[in-house]
């Protein structure tokens, strides 16, 4: 049974507990004949050595369908020109999702001029009490840049199933938190996912891939 960096409300703040670990070791070893083909660019440049995985070409994580908190429908294609952070949470997480975020927002301070050009998307995991307004106040605590996503139940599973992403309600007494993978997704300008990263990584580690991708001149 695959273990998956979590996040539950409640539970003891443990960072073992947030270990990419043996699905992460799976994500790894599924795109090995990918990375295998990245050496080199078609131009025959020498391809990027990134801090995160390398999932350039994967199969999945290709597109999300999903509302933003203005009422807005979003999709990859509206962020065109830019380097997204695509991370899955709620709103009632008490430390991996606060901790992702204000990451995010050191990231953006060391990007400096070129915070503009990252959008940084949290899609929540949580759409039954992660209302629109809720969202909206959630991520101006953190940048008043960043876009949260929500849409049906069975908008988020397509989203969901579509990352890989795994996400559970777990009853805890009259109410429920959420277990949710703690991955962080980038994609390049072009809208191409490239590269996860680990919830332990820090934030020179974010900002690194993130200066490669937006150093790639689009085609």
């Amino acid at each position: 049974m695959p273990r998956f960096p979590v996040s539950r409300a409640g539970a003891p703040a443990d960072p073992r507990r947030r270990a990419a670990t043996l699905w992460l070791g799976g994500l790894a070893l599924g795109t090995g004949g990918l990375l295998a083909g990245c050496d080199q660019t078609p131009l025959g440049a020498p391809a990027p050595v990134f801090k995160g995985i390398d999932i350039t070409g994967a199969a999945y994580g290709r597109q999300f369908a999903l509302t933003d908190f203005n009422g807005q429908p979003r999709t990859l294609a509206d962020y065109r020109g830019q380097v997204v952070m695509l991370y899955f949470g709620f709103v009632q997480c008490p430390d991996v999702c606060p901790t992702a975020l204000t990451r995010a927002a050191a990231v953006k301070q060391q990007l400096g001029a070129d915070a503009a050009q990252l959008q940084v998307i949290f899609v929540t995991v949580d759409p039954e009490r992660d209302t629109p307004e809720l969202l909206r106040d959630y991520m101006a605590a953190f940048d008043p840049s960043f876009m949260a996503l929500t849409g049906s139940p069975a908008q988020i599973k397509a989203v969901a199933d579509e990352f890989r992403v795994y996400y559970k309600k777990v009853p805890t007494g009259s109410t429920y938190t959420m277990d949710h993978t703690a991955l962080s997704y980038l994609f390049d300008r072009e809208g191409r996912i490239r590269v996860v990263l680990r919830h332990e990584q820090t934030a020179d580690d974010y900002t690194a891939d993130i200066r490669q991708l937006l150093a790639q001149t689009p085609a």
